[in-house]
């Protein structure tokens, strides 16, 4: 029998709980970005820095860009020289779990670019791999194409996703949703897969995940979901909102009691998705447009008493296909887990 994160005790933390440091992925692929690249390299290096703010920031880059990252980013971000594709850091890098004894380790899920929407892609898919030795973590390989954007877990066994998103052929055609789930609850120790039907409407296309969670709802807390939903009845976010939001109603926590749900109104903006924020130790790192619109950061703000709310730009990042979310990856706070014997030769 494979030893697989549960069987060994661990299990995905909420993100809301004590970060170590956050890693991120400095922007590379020209035929994405085109004439934005200088913007997108300018708005990483703003969120990276608001996130430095409040715990150590990790920029991974190519060999040639470490001095440009050192450059851009200040003093605060620590760059990390590794093979890149892209700027993904929540799909590309490695997702970390943690045991009873507060040790962490990570999972490699499989990566295939979005269903191979972008070439080459060799070097992101063995990014998750290449962190894990450097930092010298246990590392679980796991047999399942999965990007971190992909889904939301609230500490208490739920995980959010999207049907969009895990059930589209291009990632594991020879997997059913019964399969998705048990490598979920093997590799992340959670307990129940909860699936809404769609994420962000411009989730699609060349710079499209195929509605990954993070575009549509986050978890607050055990059973709270942040959820985007636009008032305008004419936005064109509306009508995939209303049906998640009817998902969520009808759906309970494991212990039967209905969920609480807090609703985010990102205003007339069609473009940024205000739930794709980083939650850092103290704060939540919230994209915006040039116009905020401030209900939907005061919703936020009553989601997360406890932290601090700090607008970040956001439209170039969309215009890539995410937010602060899709660009980072937190690491728990803990100590690291000790290799296996066979990762150590």
């Amino acid at each position: 029998m494979i030893p697989t994160p549960a069987t060994d005790g661990f299990a995905l933390p909420p993100e809301w709980q004590a970060h170590a440091g956050c890693l991120m992925a400095w922007p590379t692929r020209t035929e994405l970005w085109k004439d934005e690249l200088a913007g997108a390299k300018a708005d990483y290096a703003s969120i990276a820095e608001a996130i430095s703010a409040y715990e150590p920031v990790i920029m991974v880059c190519r060999p040639q860009d470490v001095a440009e990252v050192r450059e851009r980013c200040g003093s605060e971000v620590e760059p990390l020289a590794l093979p890149l594709d892209d700027s993904w850091m929540r799909d590309t890098g490695p997702i970390f779990v943690r045991n009873a004894a507060g040790e962490i380790a990570a999972v490699d899920f499989e990566f295939n670019a979005w269903g191979r929407r972008w070439h080459p892609y060799e070097d992101d898919a063995r990014l998750a791999e290449r962190i894990c030795q450097h930092l010298g973590v246990r590392r679980y390989s796991a047999p399942m194409v999965l990007e971190g954007g992909a889904i939301s877990v609230d500490g208490a066994g739920l995980l959010l996703t999207t049907e969009q998103c895990l059930l589209n052929p291009n990632r594991n055609p020879h997997m059913s949703r019964a399969d998705m789930e048990e490598v979920l609850r093997s590799y992340l120790g959670i307990e129940s897969v909860l699936w809404l039907a769609t994420g962000h409407s411009l989730d699609v296309g060349p710079a499209g995940t195929d509605g990954h969670i993070d575009g549509v709802a986050a978890f607050a807390g055990p059973g709270h979901v942040v959820l985007e939903v636009p008032s305008d009845p004419n936005h064109p976010e509306t009508p995939g909102a209303r049906a998640n939001l009817e998902r969520l109603e009808a759906a309970t926590d494991l212990a039967g009691a209905p969920l609480q749900i807090s609703i985010v109104d990102p205003g007339s903006d069609p473009d940024v998705s205000y739930v794709n924020f980083y939650l850092a130790n103290g704060a939540v790192i919230v994209p915006v447009g040039p116009t905020p619109h401030e209900p939907a950061l005061e919703a936020i703000a009553a989601a997360y008493p406890d932290r601090k709310v700090v607008p970040v730009p956001g439209d170039t990042v969309a215009l890539g296909g995410g937010g602060p979310h899709c660009i980072t990856q937190q690491i728990p706070a803990g100590p690291f887990a000790e290799p296996t014997q066979e990762q150590n030769r």
